[in-house]
């Protein structure tokens, strides 16, 4: 998972015009239209947009694109709800574009188009039904995620309650979680495979924060007992008592003069020796260095 997390990082560097700047723009922009034609029209008739494998196999393959503009709201009833999730998601889409950069941020989207595609693909060929997939509602709760991982103190408004981001997003993954649990009870292939193939993409993108986090939890009291960790306090403390002890605070390694018997000697530490080594000016740069 490292070694794509990095493929993925070299791929944003060395190609900083991948991608589509101000995505979130034509993404809220196409599902604005798409709503727009389910109102004067029917829910009906945005049908031919959703991603199905079956359709897409006989040619329609716009179907690949279209049903990420699909935003789930088919009626008046439901303009408000509309305008707050596009809002909200159309913020935190350009926050992370702007922490990231387009190359980046694009590669995060279409990572997870590409898993969705993928994971409904994989459900209709094992299970042999043609399932349809509308909207993009686990990309947006992973790029939810990805926002949370960056910005975990940032608050929002929650019904006039002001609550932070980190735990709105672990409230979110228990509900995921939930819907997970119920697809595979229900035996539903596609809703159970669905949001874990697509959450793979946050994964991916933070799998070196993520697994450092856990390092860092299941494993900090192996590292403390370990007898190679260093004590920092310990070490500080007998260092002082060495200064104390010492009427000197730089002494050469190689001819041992120090700051105190020449006092307008200059002195430095080598970088290339293993440890702390000091030495004058005249033996910073002609001596043998120290290995482990």
């Amino acid at each position: 998972m490292r070694k794509l997390n990095s493929a993925m990082e070299r791929f944003c560097y060395n190609h900083p015009r991948f991608g589509i700047p101000n995505l979130m723009k034509y993404i809220v922009a196409g599902n604005l239209l798409v709503y727009l034609l389910s109102i004067f029209s029917n829910a009906q008739a945005v049908s031919f947009l959703g991603f199905n494998l079956d359709r897409v196999l006989h040619g329609e393959i716009w179907r690949l694109v279209s049903f990420i503009f699909v935003s789930g709201y088919f009626s008046l009833y439901d303009l408000l709800w509309l305008a707050i999730s596009l809002y909200f998601y159309y913020f935190i889409g350009n926050t992370l574009e702007r922490e990231w950069g387009s190359a980046k941020f694009s590669l995060y989207y279409l990572c997870g188009i590409v898993l969705t595609i993928a994971a409904v693909s994989a459900a209709s060929l094992i299970s042999g039904v043609s399932y349809a997939v509308y909207g993009t509602g686990y990309i947006n709760l992973s790029m939810f995620f990805a926002f949370a991982m960056l910005y975990p103190e940032a608050r929002v408004i929650l019904i006039f309650i002001p609550m932070k981001i980190k735990w709105l997003a672990w409230l979110a993954a228990a509900f995921f979680g939930l819907s997970v649990i119920q697809a595979i009870f229900s035996l539903s292939l596609s809703d159970a495979l669905l949001p874990i193939i697509a959450i793979l993409n946050f994964l991916v993108f933070f799998w070196p924060e993520l697994s450092d986090s856990l390092a860092r939890l299941t494993g900090r009291a192996r590292h403390q007992a370990s007898p190679k960790t260093v004590q920092f306090k310990r070490a500080v403390r007998q260092e002082a008592r060495q200064e104390q002890q010492k009427s000197y605070r730089h002494k050469c390694c190689v001819c041992g003069r120090t700051d105190t018997d020449y006092p307008n000697l200059q002195f430095r530490y080598c970088s290339k020796c293993a440890g702390y080594h000091c030495y004058c000016e005249d033996h910073i740069f002609n001596h043998v260095h120290f290995t482990e």
